[in-house]
C-alpha cells in the first residue's frame, strides 16, 4: 500500500524550540474565538483546530463530527480507505490529489510542509493504518 492522507490530523505533536501552537491558544481562549461573529477564517480555523488537536475528549469528538461532515460535503467522491490507530479516517493521497486539482506530488510536499509546520503526522504508510475503524 502507498501513502494515504489522514483527513484529519492525529494527536501527534512535535515539540520545537519556537512557541508550538499548543501554547498559543488554550480553551477559554479558543471557545471565545469559535463564538465570535466577528473574527476572521483564518483565526477561527486555528482555533477549531486547536480544539480538535487539544481540546477535552468530548469537544475533540464534536470537532471531529463537523469535520468528517465538511469532507463528504466539499468531496463526496472521497472515501475512507483505511483509518488511524486513533480512529480517523485515511484517504489515497491520489485520489485526494486528483479531487483538489492537484499532482500527487504537489498534495505530497504540501502534507510534508503541513507536518512540519503543524509538528503533526499527515502522511500514513498504509501498514500503520486499519481497514475497519
Amino acid at each position: 500500500m502507498g501513502n494515504f492522507l489522514i483527513a484529519l490530523p492525529a494527536c501527534w505533536a512535535k515539540e520545537d524550540g519556537m512557541t508550538s501552537f499548543r501554547e498559543q491558544w488554550n480553551l477559554e481562549m479558543a471557545l471565545e474565538v469559535l463564538k465570535s461573529k466577528a473574527i476572521e477564517s483564518k483565526t477561527w480555523s486555528e482555533a477549531a483546530k486547536w480544539i480538535l488537536l487539544y481540546g477535552p475528549p468530548e469537544l475533540q469528538e464534536i470537532m471531529r463530527q463537523a469535520s468528517n461532515i465538511a469532507t463528504n460535503s466539499f468531496f463526496p467522491q472521497l472515501e475512507p480507505e483505511r483509518y488511524t490507530e486513533s480512529g480517523d479516517p485515511c484517504y489515497d493521497i491520489e485520489k485526494v490529489a486528483e479531487a483538489l486539482g492537484v499532482t500527487k506530488q504537489e498534495a505530497l510536499e504540501k502534507m510534508a510542509e503541513m507536518e512540519y509546520e503543524q509538528g503533526i503526522q499527515h502522511l500514513f504508510a498504509g501498514s500503520e493504518t486499519y481497514k475497519i475503524q
